[in-house]
């Protein structure tokens, strides 16, 4: 079964940066799309960015400008959200998919949570200014 876990969220000032990591279990190899998603207090999931394990380019929410950059380590099987600059309206509960196969458009969105079965619980974040 495929376990997806999120860590590194933190309450840090406006200005700051903070690095999550998202380990994935039970799947592994270079053929595996991820992405990470946001989620606001009684919102839907905005996403973030998303990320094919073998190696392509990410693909970014044009809200992130530069800011936030999303790798992934093969050896470790672990994807990386860092994220700097930090602003208020970044607070949200971060979390981290995975899905089989390249990474897929919908309707020119590359970053649609419907793309994704595979789900972490969460990691919050809170910047304050």
């Amino acid at each position: 079964q495929v376990q997806v876990v999120e860590s590194g969220g933190g309450s840090v000032q406006a200005g700051g940066s903070l690095r999550l990591s998202c380990t994935v279990t039970g799947f592994f190899g270079t053929d595996a799309c991820m992405g990470w998603f946001r989620q606001y207090q009684g919102e839907g999931r905005e996403g973030v960015g998303t990320i094919y394990s073998g190696g392509t380019p990410p693909y970014y929410a044009s809200f992130v400008k530069g800011r936030f950059s999303i790798t992934f380590d093969n050896a470790k099987n672990t994807l990386f959200l860092q994220m700097n600059d930090l602003k208020p309206e970044d607070s949200a509960n971060y979390y981290c998919a995975a899905e089989r196969g390249f990474c897929r458009s919908s309707g020119g969105n590359w970053i649609d949570w419907r793309n994704f079965s595979n789900w972490g619980q969460g990691t919050q974040v809170t910047v304050s200014s």
